[in-house]
């Protein structure tokens, strides 16, 4: 359990305790936007180690005529490591 708390609550039963004014909308807007922006930091991680295990089944090929084209390893078909979300 994780809370904020202030001066005038006990913070028994809250394992990570945030001190804090907690009847601030400034403050309550500041936790909120603190957690948004880890939650969304996480999220963008998530999404680039997708892109880049999507990345790393492909490979660059030579075409004739010089052209390059993008083909699956052996073993693995295009669009297999679909995003979850």
């Amino acid at each position: 359990m994780i809370g904020v708390v202030d001066t005038n609550h006990n913070p028994d039963g809250i394992a990570y305790v945030i001190p804090g004014n907690d009847d601030s909308s400034r403050a309550i807007r500041l936790y909120a936007r603190g957690i948004a922006d880890a939650v969304l930091e996480g999220r963008n991680q998530v999404v680039q180690e997708i892109v880049g295990a999507v990345s790393d089944e492909f490979v660059e090929v030579d075409e004739p005529g010089g052209k390059r084209n993008e083909r699956a390893l052996p073993g693995r078909k295009r669009g297999s490591a679909a995003p979850f979300f």
